[in-house]
């Protein structure tokens, strides 16, 4: 199986050249999913993003306009020693912040040494994920009245320090969504990419052995 993402304005292009390589194609909805079955035994299914379900006509049409981006969201990207956090709507971002930590790498010394540098890093890790909460809070707009209850927040990096710094009680108010963005070491470029990876369908497609 092989996953792809495609944007909701070249969903059905995509779909037209899938038929195209594998022949006629039936589609269905399934499992809040669009499905499509080509004539060589290939297959496809389809997701909407933010974890959404899709329950329209089984037509690729007809699923790509049923697909809107959040009024108001925002994406957090966390890495040792780097973080990206950005509040938008819609996909235009309305503010963000890419911030870059120093976080030692390891160590190949024994006893006291290393027990010592392991704090150290230790140290360095977390002051780093503080500084990503504090502003997360502050972009998101969780430290006012109006919290933002259930806001969608997507997410992406690695999940033990995105998990360390979503554990601020400031942060509490926020909704996880997919889709999981596996993400480098945060920065404008890779925020960037990681917006438009959001906003995309998630297609599993399974081609026919030949």
């Amino acid at each position: 199986m092989t996953a792809v993402l495609v944007t909701p304005g070249r969903f059905v292009r995509w779909v037209e050249n899938f038929e195209t390589r594998h022949g006629d194609t039936s589609f269905g909805v399934s499992d809040g999913a669009l499905d499509g079955r080509a004539s060589d035994g290939s297959t496809f299914l389809a997701r909407p993003p933010f974890d959404t379900a899709y329950a329209g006509a089984a037509d690729a049409s007809a699923f790509a306009d049923s697909i809107t981006t959040p009024e108001c969201w925002g994406v957090l990207l966390v890495r040792k020693g780097g973080f990206a956090v950005a509040r938008l709507t819609g996909e235009e971002i309305v503010e963000h912040k890419v911030g870059q930590r120093h976080v030692q790498g390891r160590t190949k010394a024994g006893g006291q040494s290393q027990q010592r540098f392991a704090r150290r890093r230790g140290n360095q890790a977390r002051q780093a994920y503080e500084a990503a909460a504090e502003h997360a809070a502050r972009i998101l707009a969780l430290d006012t009245l109006d919290r933002r209850s259930g806001m969608l927040l997507v997410t992406g990096g690695d999940r033990a320090a995105v998990d360390e710094v979503l554990a601020d009680p400031r942060l509490a108010g926020l909704t996880r969504v997919g889709p999981w963005l596996a993400v480098p070491d945060p920065r404008r470029a890779v925020l960037d990419a990681a917006i438009a990876d959001a906003c995309a369908v998630r297609v599993d497609v399974v081609n026919a052995d030949r």
